[in-house]
């Protein structure tokens, strides 16, 4: 099967090549998709300039991926989605701090080797904050494996924005496909009040539960609605 990493990326220029050099040694993976969301740093850049600099016929091949304007993560996700043929991809933030070659094939196993649709990966380990985060809400975490036509086919994704992990969970919630929870040890990522400041990312995190909440809204009205038609069928 090929299997492809997706990056969505806005303004991680900073940060983006040591998530990179992570996926460039992972064993399991044929390509690497870094989809730049209308960045106005260049994180463009340093992904081809670190793309070329590592590039080796046995790692797998980094294309980048340029957004013209900011369509949020679901819009990059998406748009990463849809470049490629990859039978399995994988999403992994380009801010995570910790990640490991190994984080990366635990999460792709369960998959690739047909016990589940999606497998999730949740913190331990890492910072206290963001453990408890995925603690109380596991199914928010950005770090995922799973068959390409399953996420395709979800409605609207693409307009999801930060509400995409919710989204796709409740998607795969109400068709039944399994779903495996994968520990990975020692991983965080970059608060938002570091990226940005206190005052901006504290916004910048509001909208973002913003997005979340509008997304559950919309996908849970989305599982009531199939499950009044299956109902009204009588199935």
């Amino acid at each position: 099967m090929k299997v492809a990493a997706i990056v969505p990326a806005y303004n991680e220029a900073q940060r983006i090549e040591r998530v990179l050099a992570v996926l460039l040694h992972c064993r399991l993976l044929h390509e690497v998709l870094v989809v730049n969301d209308g960045s106005a740093d260049d994180t463009a850049e340093v992904a081809l300039r670190f793309a070329r600099a590592h590039a080796t016929p046995d790692r797998p091949t980094v294309r980048v991926i340029n957004l013209p304007v900011n369509r949020g993560k679901g819009g990059a996700m998406f748009a990463g989605a849809t470049a490629t043929d990859a039978d399995v991809i994988a999403f992994f933030d380009a801010d995570l701090i910790g990640l490991k070659p190994e984080h990366v094939e635990r999460i792709l196993k369960p998959v690739l080797e047909g016990e589940v649709a999606m497998s999730i990966g949740v913190f331990r380990g890492g910072r206290l904050s963001t453990d408890m985060a995925q603690i109380l809400v596991p199914y928010i975490s950005g770090q995922r494996a799973l068959l390409r036509e399953l996420f395709t086919e979800i409605p609207g994704i693409e307009r999801t924005r930060s509400g995409v992990e919710i989204a796709l969970t409740l998607h795969f919630k109400r068709h039944r496909y399994p779903v495996a929870m994968v520990v990975v040890e020692g991983v965080t990522h970059t608060m938002k009040e570091e990226k940005l400041g206190w005052a901006r990312g504290v916004w910048a995190r509001a909208k973002m539960y913003a997005e979340i909440g509008k997304a559950f809204l919309r996908y849970t009205r989305l599982s009531d609605l199939r499950h009044k038609l299956l109902l009204k069928r009588g199935e």
